[in-house]
């Protein structure tokens, strides 16, 4: 096998090309995750701040 045969079957070949676009997928899954927990996070804790603060300050009548 010569260099040109060899370069013609690096250009045809698509499997690196499918391994990089899973990649960038999976990298863009883990980043959407990561947003929506530190949301998510935030709003239970800013939610469970108030519900501890009116507890704290209920008063019986």
């Amino acid at each position: 096998m010569n260099i040109y045969q060899s370069i013609q079957n690096f250009i045809k070949d698509e499997s690196a090309v499918s391994s990089l676009e899973y990649g960038l997928l999976a990298a863009l899954v883990a980043l959407a995750l990561v947003t929506g927990a530190g949301s998510l996070g935030t709003s239970l804790s800013d939610f469970f701040g108030a519900v501890g603060t009116k507890i704290g300050t209920y008063a019986p009548k």
